[in-house]
């Protein structure tokens, strides 16, 4: 596994990951985890990090990775997981994978909305942490997603992740400002994303689901069949 180089400017999923340069990932874990988590989105970073910690296995696989900030913090239940970064956008890959070089950690550039091109029931937890909001699209066509990480897991194996949510929370003015603004430059597409659509979704592909509501963002999870 490894980069496949450049992504499509034309791919619809190009505007959601360009926002990932070099520069701006050296500032994100301060602008989005100090600042747009706890005042924006109302969510603190410990609640993401409680689902790493509750949630990730020995055989992981993680999609969206920014700068592998809660990768780096979480308590892996073994001392030498078997770790996997799949990302977009090729410089998110290599920032997460240099922080996290003490995994030796594998990374895959693929589109999540796409064949993810990884062998089936591979992985016992699967991450996808602030994915949904940047994919374009409604969540019923972000589902997609959901469809490739039940092939994905191993039986039994645990999706989880979180998204800032467009409909069935509450959003202040300023939540609501920003969140213009981002789907107005094209890195969020979640106007229309509903608390009612991401549970829906979950449940017609997992047999047991939850999602948990916190400011505007939602946190699943969902357990493959056994």
């Amino acid at each position: 596994m490894g980069h496949r180089g450049t992504v499509d400017r034309s791919d619809p999923a190009y505007a959601g990951q360009a926002l990932y340069t070099p520069m701006r990932l050296k500032a994100y874990d301060v602008f989005v985890y100090r600042f747009n988590m706890p005042v924006l989105w109302r969510c603190p970073k410990r609640r993401l990090g409680g689902l790493y910690d509750e949630h990730v296995s020995g055989r992981h696989l993680d999609i969206g990775v920014a700068t592998g900030a809660l990768l780096d913090r979480c308590r892996f239940p073994v001392e030498t997981p078997a770790l996997t970064l799949m990302d977009l956008n090729p410089h998110s890959l290599e920032f997460a994978a240099e922080r996290l070089r003490r995994y030796e950690p594998r990374t895959h550039q693929a589109n999540v909305l796409e064949d993810w091109g990884l062998p089936p029931a591979s992985f016992d937890s699967i991450g996808m942490m602030n994915l949904l909001h940047c994919l374009p699209g409604t969540i019923e066509s972000k589902a997609v997603a959901f469809d490739q990480a039940r092939s994905a897991l191993a039986p039994g194996g645990t999706l989880f992740g979180s998204t800032v949510l467009g409909k069935g929370v509450r959003h202040t003015r300023r939540s609501s400002w920003m969140m213009r603004t981002a789907n107005r430059e094209g890195s969020f597409c979640n106007t229309d994303d509903s608390l009612e659509a991401l549970d829906a979704s979950l449940g017609e592909r997992f047999p047991w689901h939850q999602v948990e509501v916190e400011g505007t963002m939602a946190l699943f999870v969902a357990h493959a069949p056994a």
